[in-house]
């Protein structure tokens, strides 16, 4: 394979893809929304249970998300990899699976996750170790770790809590086109920013939801992609980069390694920021996507702010940016990497409704884990993209 994994380029495609449980579901623990999911992903590649020979989960819940998957719904798998990053993690999975099916190490691979965070008490149960040179300061993570991001990079470019209100209203112009979304409705830029201080600059209104919510995907080696029901969404690079985990350790509070993820991500994919019709960024706070939309160079260090302003990331606007409302209107169960991927997959299959952007066939996917720890960026697109 080469240093800088173009030989992986295209080499599986995403075939199978379902969500369960968006927003709440009461009664159903996590691995039950999982498992419906899983199981909504595989009908909609053609496939079963007993396809199943390789499974890549990670859960907020589970020590061993791979085993209790594997338990639950009755699997025998020849490959499995449990690798937990955060929210990042189903990014990496991608490129996981696609190394193990390119080796031949499984033909069917499955990425779940799934969590009852809203219903079973909005509280996000973690199994993280506290940070010792953070615990005396008393910090509410991860809305703390954010706030001084924010915070520096108002500081250091002159972003505006205004800016940050852009982002969180066209997340809802977007949720607003998706009967899927958990919050609908109208939002004013005066509701944003008079919202209550959580973490200053944040306000309740610059957080993402908590919601419940399972999503999976299906992948095969790309020589059996098309024998599948619906459009094929082929990997075309994966890129990560984690350079710390405590955010007093963070390099640059207003910088993060999504700068080098993404990189990595454009050189496998063989494909230019320019040729992106979708851009799903992990928006757990409104500062991410500014965040993000600078590292992954779609706008100059310093320029995220102004380049959110005036509808450009909404619905009509330049840049078509979490299309399905995000992790701020349409749903955030604890770890939302999973569900970027979903939103890519269906607007690569046209598939959006009154939201999709007209012929995508390029989707970029930024998960996020941590605080502002790990990143990994994975571009997807349809056979036109090859």
């Amino acid at each position: 394979m080469s240093a800088n994994g173009k030989d992986l380029r295209g080499k599986s495609a995403i075939v199978g893809m379902a969500t369960a449980g968006m927003g709440e579901a009461h009664g159903f623990s996590a691995m039950e929304l999982l498992g419906q999911a899983a199981v909504g992903a595989l009908k909609d590649a053609g496939l079963g249970l007993k396809d199943v020979d390789g499974v890549f989960a990670a859960t907020s819940s589970h020590a061993f998300p791979t085993m209790s998957v594997v338990e639950y719904l009755g699997l025998r798998p020849r490959f499995f990899d449990g690798t937990n990053v955060g929210g990042s993690s189903f990014e990496m999975h991608l490129l996981q699976a696609t190394m193990a099916l390119e080796a031949g190490l499984c033909d069917v691979a499955l990425v779940c996750y799934g969590s009852n965070q809203r219903t079973a008490g909005g509280k996000l149960v973690s199994m993280s170790e506290p940070q010792w040179h953070e615990t005396p300061y008393k910090p509410r993570h991860p809305i703390t770790a954010y706030g001084l991001a924010a915070s520096r990079h108002m500081a250091e470019y002159g972003t505006t809590r205004g800016d940050l209100a852009d982002v969180a209203l066209a997340a809802r112009d977007w949720a607003n086109l998706n009967p899927e979304a958990f919050a609908r409705g109208p939002l004013t830029k005066e509701e944003v920013l008079d919202a209550r201080m959580i973490s200053d600059p944040l306000t309740k209104a610059d957080c993402c939801l908590v919601t419940d919510g399972a999503a999976a995907v299906v992948l095969t080696r790309a020589d059996r992609a098309k024998d599948h029901h619906e459009r094929p969404a082929y990997v075309m690079g994966v890129g990560a980069a984690n350079y710390h985990r405590s955010i007093v350790e963070m390099p640059d509070l207003a910088t993060t390694a999504a700068v080098d993820s993404g990189n990595r991500a454009f050189e496998m994919a063989g494909v230019s920021r320019a040729d992106m019709d979708v851009v799903m960024l992990y928006d757990a706070f409104t500062i991410n996507t500014i965040l993000f939309l600078e590292d992954l160079g779609f706008c100059p260090k310093g320029e995220g702010g102004r380049f959110v302003q005036d509808g450009r990331i909404a619905p009509g606007g330049e840049l078509a940016v979490n299309t399905n409302g995000g992790g701020l209107s349409c749903v955030h169960p604890g770890m939302y990497g999973l569900f970027l991927i979903a939103e890519a997959v269906t607007q690569l299959r046209g598939a959006g409704g009154d939201r999709q952007v007209a012929d995508a066939t390029l989707a970029l996917c930024h998960g996020n884990g941590g605080t502002l720890s790990s990143q990994c960026t994975a571009i997807l697109g349809t056979e036109a993209a090859l």
